[in-house]
């Protein structure tokens, strides 16, 4: 048995303990054999999922989805983690992937653009108009300013640069409430944890809790963009039907509805 089936073989197995588990049935577990397992960036959520139900009702088949911040994920499939496709939330974690001979060129491209904007719990009276040095560390005060991990993460590595570039990095660098994904900084600004955070536009949009405070000059970071390819170990024909679905109209949609831009 290879490697990667071996993997895949763990991997729903671990699936049916948990359904067995909670005393449910097992035969819908077994079809997860069969399904594309697919790793995307965690800000995808929402529109992947809808985008995963549209593929469903217009093919009939299934998809499961993995998400996590796109250093974690990328540092799965190098160690045989069985997925059949990787979304990342920047071109670095897949150049990661690609100079490793783990996903099909020929299969890479540039899916989606986003933004990043600075968020504050949807009750919060906070007013700054972001600029070259702007009073980030006053209106945080004794918070934190929520971002995803700097170090790997794409949002926290953009949320970086950008304050960089804008030379407040300095000033806030000590005040950094670090999340293990996007979704994670999201949720501390949500729950009222941090006053303020640096997210994507369309997290933003996904959460009623926060409200945007202002958004960061598309210059002061490098291109927000979302590359997508099929990984080198996956076999699964239906694999090549999802991600070509990604291209078409009815995916553009949902993207563009949540806020994301496509690239075409």
């Amino acid at each position: 048995m290879s490697l990667r089936n071996e993997n895949r073989r763990r991997f729903v197995a671990s699936l049916m303990a948990g359904v067995v588990a909670l005393g449910l049935m097992v035969a819908p577990v077994m079809a997860l054999a069969a399904d594309p397992i697919i790793f995307a960036a965690a800000s995808l959520k929402n529109a992947l999922d809808d985008v995963a139900k549209a593929y469903e009702a217009k093919t009939g088949h299934k998809v499961t989805i993995s998400y996590a911040g796109s250093s974690a994920l990328a540092k799965q499939i190098e160690q045989g983690a069985p997925a059949d496709i990787f979304i990342s939330a920047d071109l670095d974690w897949m150049d990661y992937l690609a100079n490793k001979n783990l996903i099909k060129n020929d299969t890479r491209r540039n899916l989606l653009g986003n933004k990043l904007v600075l968020v504050a719990p949807a009750d919060s009276s906070v007013s700054l108009k972001i600029a070259p040095g702007f009073a980030l560390a006053k209106a945080l005060g004794d918070g934190k300013l929520a971002v995803a991990d700097p170090a790997s993460v794409p949002a926290g590595k953009y949320a970086k640069a950008s304050l960089e570039k804008l030379g407040v990095w300095d000033s806030v660098k000590d005040k950094l409430a670090q999340a293990e994904n996007v979704r994670a900084a999201l949720a501390f600004i949500a729950q009222g944890e941090a006053p303020l955070g640096i997210v994507y536009q369309t997290d933003a949009a996904a959460e009623p809790k926060v409200k945007v405070v202002d958004t960061f000059p598309a210059d002061s970071h490098a291109p927000i963009i979302y590359p997508v390819a099929q990984t080198a170990s996956s076999t699964n024909p239906d694999a090549a039907a999802f991600l070509q679905f990604l291209g078409t109209e009815d995916a553009h949609k949902v993207f563009e509805g949540q806020g994301f831009e496509v690239l075409k």
